[in-house]
């Protein structure tokens, strides 16, 4: 059977936490950033957990994660 190939592009967009949990950056953070508050664009920096739902599509893309 042949490997597995890693989806690329997913490879670039998530990491792995040190408890093994997927993290990704937050979206609306690319253009037309004048309409939104320094606040909302400050919170938009941070990374977060992809969501339970999403983590085994996720996986089956990324297998090293």
């Amino acid at each position: 059977m042949p490997k597995m190939k890693t989806h690329r592009g997913a490879a670039k967009r998530f990491k792995r936490t040190g408890t093994g949990k997927i993290v990704r950056a937050s979206a609306n953070k690319q253009h037309i950033l004048t309409k939104k508050a320094s606040k909302r664009k400050r919170r938009l920096r941070k990374s977060v957990l992809v969501h339970p739902s999403d983590v085994r599509r996720v996986r089956q893309m990324v297998p090293t994660l």
